[in-house]
């Protein structure tokens, strides 16, 4: 039991997620961290938080199994007493042209970005507290429509539509639903099978002249779940350092 507000954070031991985990511990904020295949990169993680007089705890859940997402509820509840925040960070991406993409390229995309996705919101609607917080994510790749993003794009489109519809069906009890919408940011998601090159090019396209950064990112998520962004409901609010 805590007297602290409590989050779930899918994804929470890597890249963004681990930022946004991070960011609310730091913030008072109790969390759940959840992971698939990092069990020590996770515990590292709750270890570090405790040490630091925060409080953690790592539970193992794919997003795209309902039945371990049930789960990953039950217990968040049973040791921290209450869920005020849900963070839906999980996701991946496969880059491919429509013409070369593989049905294995649209199945793993569609299962984790979407069907996690609704798996970990359907349980918030249900179980987070009057007043709380949701958070999704989208993408700034929605507005670049770049070649080879056409299934990511399409998932995170579905994305957007869960929460805007969340944030009316939840919106009587206090509860905001938002999406936060990233540009290119620096982990290992958006790394994989970009040159230097790649990346430099990238970076030049922003205005600041940089990729951001996983805290950059954070500070967004924290400013959304915060008491002061009580009134911001229903919105995709783009992160990408005025890429789009």
């Amino acid at each position: 039991m805590t007297g602290s507000r409590v989050a779930i954070v899918t994804g929470g031991s890597r890249g963004i997620g681990r930022a946004v985990a991070e960011r609310l511990v730091q913030d008072g904020v109790a969390v759940v961290i959840t992971y698939v295949t990092s069990s020590q990169v996770a515990g590292d993680i709750v270890a570090t938080v405790l040490a630091a007089g925060g409080q953690a705890v790592a539970i193992r859940a794919d997003v795209t199994d309902v039945e371990q997402v049930k789960v990953l509820f039950d217990q968040a509840e049973s040791d921290l007493g209450g869920i005020d925040i849900v963070v839906t960070s999980a996701g991946i991406m496969r880059p491919a042209l429509l013409a070369e993409a593989t049905d294995d390229d649209f199945t793993e995309q569609v299962e984790v970005n979407i069907r996690g996705t609704f798996n970990a919101l359907r349980e918030a609607a249900r179980r987070v507290r009057d007043g709380g917080r949701i958070i999704t994510f989208s993408s700034t790749t929605l507005a670049l429509n770049a070649p080879g993003y056409g299934i990511y794009n399409a998932t995170k489109g579905a994305v957007e539509g869960f929460s805007r519809v969340l944030a009316k069906e939840a919106g009587p009890r206090g509860i905001t639903v938002n999406s936060v919408a990233p540009g290119p940011v620096e982990t290992q998601l958006f790394l994989t099978g970009k040159t230097a090159a790649d990346v430099q090019r990238m970076a030049g396209l922003a205005p600041q002249q940089r990729i951001g950064q996983p805290v950059d990112i954070a500070g967004a998520v924290a400013l959304l779940v915060s008491p002061e962004a009580g009134w911001i409901n229903g919105q995709i609010i783009r992160v990408n350092g005025g890429l789009a």
